[in-house]
């Protein structure tokens, strides 16, 4: 079992920046690539970035492609999102998730999901 905690949302304007965390104490975490998805009220969740194992690949959707950035600290057990310039309509709840197989931009390949962060981007 690979328990994922989010934390790092909140309010902002936009234009603004939030980093996200997504923490867990397993210790197979470093075998396990991450993702992180967003859901806005009314919509279907999507996938926002992703980073391979060793940290050493990372994926994004397109309209996200230079303000964001994912990251991994396999010290500390530890993904972050950088997310710079945020837009209104980048309001959601961001999660994060623990995958083992490829494909990472899919819901479906995610094994292990945390329970989500709010993060609000105002006008």
């Amino acid at each position: 079992q690979v328990h994922l905690v989010e934390s790092g949302g909140g309010l902002v304007q936009a234009g603004g920046s939030l980093r996200l965390s997504c923490a867990t104490s397993s210790s197979t975490f470093s075998r396990y690539a991450v993702g992180w998805f967003r859901q806005a009220p009314g919509k279907e969740r999507e996938f926002v970035a992703a980073i391979n194992w060793s940290g050493g690949e990372m994926f994004y959707t397109d309209p996200v492609k230079g303000r964001f950035t994912i990251s991994r600290d396999i010290a500390k057990n530890t993904v972050h999102l950088q997310m710079n310039s945020l837009k209104p309509e980048e309001t959601a709840v961001y999660s994060c998730a623990a995958s083992r197989r490829g494909e990472l931009y899919l819901i479906a390949s995610y094994d292990y999901w945390g329970q989500g962060t709010q993060v609000t981007v105002s006008s």
